[in-house]
């Protein structure tokens, strides 16, 4: 190791490139704040004096992450005497005025305040840091609506929010003893900073003398507040178009920074940044013929075996004697894994009959076999099971298996103990990308398998009500074999991408894996229901919530229907006319969700009401009746899935 600091320029550029994908920019550049001060400190010597000193080891590293920016030819932009973030807000003006679509990226929200539709200016923000050495960022865009709904004001207030309670991480004072709240509240009655003080005389008690007294902080930390739309910048827009880079300067840089994931996709970054592949030719290159290619010229010989390097011909163990030779051959792998899929009639382990059993266990597209075990047609090896339970059983012999939880499963159901699973590529992957898919093909597609296209189940063509076990075991055996081989390939990809970042890696081996088990557990065994007290208790509810709901009729003094957003809002906020500022307007009314009947609470007492109503309600009909319709007739428990790679935030 150079021991160089990357994790900043890792993080980063892998950040980078899940956003681009995503959302495919024509222009990019990225802002840096520089090490001197701003109008800001000249306005304010007190502006961000109580930040933490940056750690020594940022520093370099942040230099570093300029330098690769700069080889993948981004436009790194500062401005003298001015932040980032008015670097972001002049390209961001710029951009709009020009006719682009901006979206800012960013993990401030400082920035929510050029948040305009009528701008087509949007912001990305992050949910993680990227100077932590995430793998990936997960990003929500933010609209106005969104703007609105996260800080209760719109983007076009955010300034005067800041004016009015201040920010503590800036040093921007606010006005002494206006909070988050009070400043929420005032905006939205009044408007604007403007609009508060121009009704000063409305504004009573405490709330007033503050204002009063604070006018000159409120004006002076608007002034700090707001972004600028004219930093001085040395480019045009058209400068910052991706045009792609030169790889021979990258190449360099990304050895010495010791990122060789991104060193295996340079070809890919290429596309990426908007450049163009040059197809490198050496007309002296010796060319290694095989007998089927020869006829071939050079240039059609390399396709044709880099598309026949990827279409495997897996071993059809359809004999005593093939299957003894195949276990021979894959107890060797003692200490390298082999990957294993199965096929099976359904995609609920419990459901499934298991139709055949693929294991792949090295690089060559030969290195494949199929089991045929439960075929409507050809010969079958049904009893190939046994004799594969050793291998399966032992923990002395590794195992990946994409989506392990399912295929343990299906194992399980057929009396078989599954151990020694090192590996699950969909975890893998989930651990890196939360917000990403996670499928086979995806995750082919992600790390640049090459040449190779996976089928789908889809495009296997099974006629409507038959299954795989009704198609021939070759094609069969070809779909599984695919599957196990690009399971395989996928192993070293993965794995050298988790080890640049410790911590996830910890994650993935510490948690993610050993929970995979654990879950497999509870869903073979399932859980019992009480049906009969379930039964009970629906009763029990439904007399409860007629007697709620009379009660309403009478606190209101007129029938409505409890569960009609509609009616309620009609008769909280016109008929009974409660605090509308407690809600918010939406296309049919003012808004009844249970934020804001929680705002309501005491102000009548129908909106108890209410609230307990709606509890006993979703509790009867997600749960109580629900659940028993559930229940598996012959064991009286109910089987679910637990998906472990869904959310970004690591819940099942």
């Amino acid at each position: 190791s150079t021991g160089i600091p990357t994790s900043i320029c890792f993080g980063f550029l892998h950040s980078l490139l899940s956003v681009m994908e995503l959302q495919q920019p024509q222009l990019m550049a990225v802002a840096f704040d520089l090490e001197l001060p701003t109008f800001r400190h000249e306005a304010d010597h007190t502006y961000k004096a109580d930040r933490v000193e940056t750690p020594e080891d940022f520093l370099p590293d942040l230099k570093k992450l300029q330098q690769l920016l700069t080889a993948l030819n981004l436009q790194v932009i500062t401005s003298a005497g001015y932040e980032a973030d008015d670097v972001l807000a002049t390209l961001a003006h710029r951009g709009s005025e020009a006719g682009y679509q901006v979206k800012i990226v960013t993990g401030d929200r400082d920035l929510f305040q050029l948040v305009d539709s009528q701008k087509q200016v949007t912001v990305l923000y992050l949910d993680r840091n990227l100077i932590k050495g995430a793998s990936t960022a997960t990003t929500t865009e933010f609209g106005p609506e969104e703007v609105e709904k996260k800080l209760e004001i719109q983007p076009a207030q955010v300034v005067d929010y800041k004016a009015l309670c201040g920010d503590k991480s800036d040093n921007i004072p606010g006005v002494k003893g206006i909070g988050e709240k009070s400043a929420v509240k005032l905006l939205r009655e009044y408007g604007s900073l403007e609009g508060i003080y121009q009704n000063l005389d409305q504004i009573k008690g405490a709330t007033q003398k503050k204002l009063a007294a604070g006018k000159e902080d409120a004006q002076h930390s608007r002034y700090l507040a707001q972004l600028k739309f004219d930093a001085p910048l040395e480019l045009g827009l058209e400068a910052c178009r991706l045009q792609g880079f030169d790889a021979a300067k990258l190449k360099p840089l990304l050895e010495k920074l010791e990122m060789k994931k991104f060193l295996r996709q340079v070809d890919h970054l290429q596309q990426q940044f908007g450049g163009k592949l040059i197809e490198e030719t050496d007309s002296s290159a010796e060319w290694e013929e095989d007998e089927q290619l020869w006829f071939f010229s050079p240039e059609d010989t390399q396709k044709e075996q880099s598309r026949a390097s990827t279409q495997t011909t897996p071993q059809i163990i359809d004999t005593p004697q093939k299957l003894t030779e195949l276990v021979e051959q894959l107890q060797r792998y003692t200490d390298t894994p082999v990957a294993w899929d199965t096929e099976t009639t359904a995609l609920k382990p419990r459901q499934a009959k298991l139709v055949g059993i693929g294991c792949c266990w090295g690089e060559s597209p030969r290195d494949v076999a199929y089991i045929p075990i439960g075929h409507t047609n050809g010969s079958n090896f049904a009893s190939a099971l046994e004799t594969l339970r050793p291998l399966l059983e032992s923990s002395n012999y590794p195992k990946v298996l994409q989506n392990a939880k399912f295929d343990r499963l299906v194992f399980w159901h057929q009396g078989v103990n599954l151990r020694g699973i090192v590996f699950d590529p969909m975890l893998a992957s989930y651990v890196l990308h939360p917000e990403r898919n996670h499928n086979l093909g995806e995750l082919a597609r992600r790390y640049y398998l090459p040449e190779i296209e996976l089928k789908s189940y889809k495009d296997l063509e099974i006629p409507k009500g038959e299954t795989i076990a009704e198609l021939d075991i070759e094609t069969t055996a070809a779909y599984c074999g695919m599957d196990a081989y690009v399971t395989f390939r996928l192993v070293p990809e993965i794995q050298a991408e988790l080890a640049e970042i410790p911590a996830l890696h910890k994650l993935f081996q510490d948690v993610e894996m050993p929970l995979e088990s654990v879950l497999a557990e509870m869903e073979y065994w399932g859980i019992r229901i009480d049906t009969g007290y379930l039964e009970a208790l629906s009763q029990q509810l439904e007399e409860k919530l007629q007697g709620i709901e009379q009660t309403a009729f009478q606190q209101a003094g007129e029938k409505f229907n409890l569960g009609s957003p509609k009616q309620l809002s009609e008769l909280l906020f016109n008929q009974l006319d409660l605090d509308r500022r407690k809600s918010r307007k939406t296309k049919t009314g003012y808004s009844t969700d249970h934020a804001t009947l929680e705002k309501l609470r005491g102000d009548h007492p129908v909106v108890d009401a209410v609230l307990e109503y709606r509890t006993l309600a979703k509790l009867k009909s997600t749960y109580v009746d629900a659940l028993p319709g559930l229940v598996d007739a012959e064991t009286q428990r109910i089987y679910t899935d637990f998906n472990q790679a869904v959310t970004t935030t690591g819940r099942l």
